[in-house]
């Protein structure tokens, strides 16, 4: 074997090592420069999560696989402005800069409002970001949210849909620079976004996942960032 062969060879069983290691995957390794600072695939619990109304979420496993997922619509949750019900932080995480990605199932047709949300930049109930992944977009789903001691409103004029199917997986990834205040999330197709904006208003907050009020199961999920 020539010298750069054996450097190759090494060179792969050294990578296929790390993304063992990490959990990762090969698509994983190039997602971002940032460092990875949190991974979840609850495997081994939901404990790293506080969640605005725990009665609403279930870890179950499927298929020998475990997945974290909302079981119903009606939370007992009531925020004090109008906006999401059903969140999921992340325990002791605040980032400015940050990747997160993560899988995402829709369990239940609700017709044009059914959504995912992913939540960041936030410090208390009433002040943080939000994306609505609605199924039909209009002022009040399917855009980049915020949510400022008042009732949410949308920073986007997104006109596209998001194509939910019942019981199909789709990765999800939403990006933040605190500098310049750009919001980008995509559907996946990670390559072109499928909403953004730039806003500057918060800087640094926790992350989480979650609906406005509908039902979905999530898994894999990667943060990235610092």
């Amino acid at each position: 074997m020539s010298n750069t062969k054996l450097v190759i060879a090494v060179c792969t069983v050294v990578f296929c090592a790390f993304i063992r290691l990490t959990g990762l995957s090969a698509g994983d390794a190039v997602v971002t420069d940032l460092p990875l600072v949190f991974t979840e695939d609850f495997e081994n619990g939901q404990d790293r999560w506080d969640l605005t109304d725990a009665a609403a979420w279930t870890l179950r496993e499927v298929d020998g696989n475990h997945v974290f997922g909302l079981n119903k619509r009606k939370s007992q949750y009531e925020p004090k402005v109008r906006s999401p019900h059903n969140i999921a932080l992340i325990k002791d995480l605040e980032l400015s800069d940050f990747v997160i990605t993560f899988k995402v199932k829709s369990t239940l047709d609700t017709g044009n409002h059914r959504d995912c949300c992913v939540f960041f930049c936030h410090t208390d109930a009433s002040h943080f970001y939000y994306v609505h992944l609605g199924a039909k977009p209009d002022p009040h789903s399917g855009q980049i949210m915020i949510v400022k001691d008042a009732p949410r409103l949308a920073l986007t004029k997104n006109e596209r849909p998001t194509p939910w199917e019942n019981e199909t997986w789709h990765q999800v990834k939403l990006t933040r620079n605190a500098k310049d205040g750009l919001i980008r999330v995509y559907f996946d197709d990670m390559k072109t976004p499928h909403m953004e904006v730039k806003d500057t208003t918060y800087s640094k907050g926790r992350i989480g996942i979650g609906s406005f009020d509908d039902m979905n199961d999530y898994d894999d999920i990667r943060v990235y960032g610092r």
